[in-house]
């Protein structure tokens, strides 16, 4: 999943650099929150699917 933050974040930080050439501390303030948020959705929708996917199908713990 940190791919797909990153794949999302990146181009944001770069135009925002690119545009207005904000000090480093003002990407820190608008990045981290950013992904750290980011990571933390992308996680718990990752886990969601992957739990649908085990009841869908019928996938259990220590079963052949």
């Amino acid at each position: 999943m940190i791919l797909v933050v990153s794949i999302i974040v990146m181009p944001m930080a770069l135009v925002v650099d690119f545009r207005f050439a904000p000090p480093w501390w003002v990407h820190v303030l608008l990045w981290l929150p950013a992904v750290l948020g980011l990571s933390l959705l992308l996680l718990r929708l990752s886990k969601a699917l992957l739990i649908g996917l085990e009841h869908r199908n019928d996938a259990g713990e220590g079963r052949s």
